[in-house]
């Protein structure tokens, strides 16, 4: 037996007996006396009850009644809730006339055969008197149904929250362990060595720029140590590790490479997630510099519009479909997800027959 169906069968007895002790106790606090009939109809309702209720449970897992909920599956509850219950009063009011448990009546004859019995209920039923039971009954059982009902949907309803919780701090550590890939992703062995290179072709030409190079590669490596240690950080720092980043990179392309900016003065401190520009000024140069030959433009736009933020990045070059789904960039979209709730938005598109643009909204609050 699973651990979940020993628990439900556990609390279920303990719950129906409980309920019975209950009504004992009321029963003799009124009365002062409980009777042999009012005991054995206890007993009755509460394994027809046991029963019933452990059936219920069968068709609501059946018609996936569970939570989380749609307006239908509320009336479909309902009406299973309310159809248990007439069976619950029906069987309860077969047994007690089966098993006499009421006053007999003067003129009834006692007999303890079972077959002769059922004969003596069928010649001698009582129609109003059993109808009368039977709605009384309904009335009453239909309030202890739907409390069961309540108390197993609430169980299920914080299992299933717990879970949903548990399920997002997953996620949350699954975003983080993407954002780190990404941060090596960016800075990769081959950038490095291919910065090196460059490096070393300028220390004998050009000391100087050789040594800014150098305080440009250790500003990016600097940041991209730091970049897991905070959620958001202000465009303007990321675009001086961009520049920097480029600064490198045009060692490299020389002359092939240019570099437009349109900032607004507004967006520069405004807050995104850490080395996100930079993976989509990255990506830029991947498919657009290094896949085709000429000059490449990279034009970096920051703007503000109808309380969003607008960043974009455009380069020269043709879209592939694979490009768009390359893990820097589905990283993007998680941590946009994680830090906005569906709120931001990133796209890939042509926007030109050789203009390829990166956008990113991220909403002002």
């Amino acid at each position: 037996m699973k651990k979940s169906s020993r628990l439900f069968w556990i609390l279920q007895v303990a719950g129906w007996l409980s309920y019975a002790l209950t009504i004992v106790f009321f029963a003799y606090l009124l009365e002062k006396q409980v009777s042999t009939i009012f005991l054995k109809r206890i007993i009755v309702s509460v394994f027809l009850g046991i029963l019933l209720t452990a059936s219920l449970r069968q068709s609501i897992i059946k018609f996936k009644l569970r939570p989380p909920f749609s307006s239908i599956k509320w009336w479909r509850l309902f009406v299973l809730v309310i159809s248990f219950s007439f069976v619950y009063s029906f069987l309860s009011d077969i047994f007690i006339e089966i098993f006499r448990l009421y006053e007999p009546r003067p003129d009834a004859k006692a007999t303890n055969n079972f077959v002769f019995s059922i004969t003596e209920i069928v010649k001698n039923w009582d129609g109003a008197r059993v109808g009368k039971r039977l709605l009384f009954g309904l009335i009453f059982d239909t309030p202890i149904f739907f409390v069961w009902v309540s108390i197993y949907i609430l169980w299920h309803y914080i299992e299933f929250t717990n879970s949903e919780a548990i399920n997002k701090v997953k996620l949350e550590t699954l975003i983080k362990e993407l954002e780190l890939k990404t941060i090596k992703s960016q800075i990769n062995p081959h950038f490095i060595f291919n910065a090196l290179n460059s490096i070393r072709a300028l220390v004998d030409e050009d000391p100087k720029r050789a040594r800014q190079a150098i305080t440009e590669l250790s500003n990016i490596l600097r940041s991209s140590i730091q970049a897991d240690k905070v959620e958001i950080t202000s465009l303007e720092k990321e675009l001086a590790i961009v520049k920097d980043y480029l600064a490198l990179e045009y060692i490299r392309f020389a002359d092939r490479l240019k570099i437009v900016y349109e900032i607004e003065d507004e967006s520069l401190q405004f807050q995104l997630p850490p080395m996100m520009l930079q993976t989509l000024v990255e990506n830029a140069i991947k498919h657009g510099l290094s896949k085709q030959p000429g000059d490449c433009i990279i034009k970096i736009v920051a703007k503000s519009e109808n309380q969003k933020q607008i960043i974009k990045v455009i380069n020269t070059g043709v879209l592939q479909f694979s490009e768009t789904d390359g893990f820097g960039l589905q990283s993007t979209k998680e941590r946009l997800n994680l830090l906005y709730g569906g709120e931001a938005l990133f796209e890939i598109y042509q926007c030109e027959p050789n203009q390829v643009t990166a956008k990113l909204e991220i909403p002002i609050h």
